[in-house]
């Protein structure tokens, strides 16, 4: 269960008929679907339970952050973001909001934006182990020292 819920869709659809609108916003769910990023506030002890930063998404008006909040706390949130944010797997963070959320559409857009950016933010963990190499003055001093000296030796007149 805990690797299951670790990528979500969001699908909006209008049809004439409800059954045809549940099928295309499902259609549409499964070909927006997103990994989320969890991380720990604190210390990382346990499973992955809030976001792994702040985060912040935007749709219309409504401009919705998350916060990464303690174990317990719980997703303080209003009801249509709350579900969005449990079917992605975060158990404890704060959120908050600005503009005309009344508007559900854009405010659960704007929430989705924000589960979207988790994996937006590069962090250490992220980070992928690069083997470092000289720059090229150390790889080629011999030559540039070869070239200064040919140069040297033509400027002054010998021609070697």
């Amino acid at each position: 269960q805990y690797q299951r819920r670790v990528h979500g869709g969001l699908g909006v659809k209008c049809s004439k008929e409800v059954a045809t609108a549940i099928r295309g916003a499902i259609i549409l769910a499964k070909l927006s679907v997103v990994p989320v990023r969890r991380g720990y506030w604190g210390a990382n002890s346990g499973k992955p339970h809030t976001v792994p930063c702040k985060v912040s998404g935007k749709c219309g008006s409504v401009m919705f952050r998350m916060i990464p909040a303690p174990h317990g706390t719980g997703i303080v949130a209003a009801n249509a973001p709350k579900k969005v944010i449990q079917f992605a797997g975060i158990k404890d963070c704060y959120t908050t909001s600005r503009g005309s959320t009344k508007t559900l559409g854009n405010f659960v857009k704007a929430t989705f934006a924000a589960l979207k950016s988790t994996y937006a933010y590069l962090t250490p963990d992220l980070w992928v182990e690069q083997k470092l190499t000289k720059s090229p003055y150390q790889e080629f001093t011999d030559f540039l020292k070869d070239s200064v000296v040919t140069r040297k030796k033509i400027e002054s007149g010998d021609r070697a």
